[in-house]
């Protein structure tokens, strides 16, 4: 920690020194973005996951079932998945040079690989690929949004974001910005409209205007109120106007933070509009990040992206393998 304050003091330093000699440049969008302290490009994905992965194993490198079965609990896996993950430990028998920990990785790792389709096979088939996001409120899907927008495009797709927020003060206005930020195609209706009509209008623009990708915007809502969910299946069917099979993709926002809470959303949301994703944002800040193993579980449906920052680069395609691993190494 103490070579951490150091390091980022001299940087504070040498910026200084920079400025009065006049060698100070215009920054880009993305410096403009990022935290004043601290470099979190240069973290790895196991430091800014350290919270769940102290949470699930601390700094032991060696565990029995029972202190892991804590650890587990501990980390917001769950019972039922835990008691999975468990009894698929008790039928293996250990070999040699095997341990509880590398046992572990290769469950959690089969829990997390969900077969879905590819991204870029799905914007292959599908032109403009619809994707649908919901979610309750303050889970961040809207910045979500303006961060898959420059995901997309990072991979020469041309998208469109489509504003069916309608009801939120500031949700528009907040969805421009990132678009015009990201320079990406913007469509929106005044504030209190229609969003199914918001919805058709950004799904008839990007098909007219050959997108590779429409993102559509949803109000926040509570899982428990029917008349909101309904109308987010009142979206689905209006958009299917204009492409029969759209939305080729909806998924949920949740937020890292509020754990086995999540697993109470995600079940709502499934039942209502059948997803075929889910997005975990605020990784990097929450012990609770073992939700993502519970949700994959019961709901069958893949994790896409998850974000570990601030910055528009902390939202990341999601990696079993790579997220496991950082969580045991």
């Amino acid at each position: 920690m103490e070579i951490v304050f150091v390091i980022g003091g001299l940087a504070l330093v040498l910026g200084g020194v920079g400025f009065w000699r006049g060698k100070s440049r215009k920054k880009t969008p993305q410096e403009k973005l990022s935290p004043v302290s601290g470099s979190p490009e240069n973290k790895t994905l196991g430091d800014k996951l350290r919270k769940t992965r102290e949470a699930l194993f601390g700094t032991s490198q060696a565990f029995d079932l029972q202190s892991l079965e804590e650890s587990l609990l501990a980390g917001d896996v769950g019972a039922k998945t835990t008691e999975i993950l468990l009894d698929r430990l008790r039928a293996q028998p250990i070999a040699t040079g095997e341990t509880p920990r590398g046992l572990i990785q290769t469950e959690m790792i089969k829990v997390l690989s969900v077969p879905h389709r590819n991204l870029a096979e799905l914007a292959q088939e599908h032109k403009p690929l619809v994707i649908e996001i919901v979610g309750i409120n303050g889970v961040g899907k809207t910045t979500s949004i303006g961060k898959l927008a420059r995901y997309f495009k990072s991979q020469g797709k041309s998208v469109l974001l489509g504003a069916a927020d309608t009801f939120r003060a500031g949700a528009i206005a907040q969805l421009q910005v990132w678009a015009e930020r990201v320079g990406v195609d913007f469509v929106k209706g005044r504030e209190g409209a229609d969003p199914g009509a918001v919805a058709f209008d950004a799904v008839t623009a990007g098909k007219a205007r050959g997108a590779d990708v429409v993102i559509l915007d949803t109000a926040g809502r509570l899982h428990t109120k029917s008349n909101l969910m309904d109308e987010l299946k009142k979206i689905q069917k209006v958009i299917k106007k204009v492409i029969p099979e759209a939305p080729h993709e909806t998924w949920l926002v949740l937020d890292g933070t509020l754990g086995q809470n999540s697993l109470a959303q995600a079940r709502e949301f499934q039942q209502t509009l059948g997803l075929t994703g889910t997005i975990v944002t605020k990784l990097d800040g929450t012990a609770k990040g073992g939700c993502i193993l519970p949700v994959t579980q019961e709901l069958g449906v893949p994790v896409r992206f998850i974000g570990v920052g601030e910055t528009d680069e902390d939202l990341i395609p999601f990696n079993p393998e790579q997220f496991v691993h950082s969580l045991l190494t």
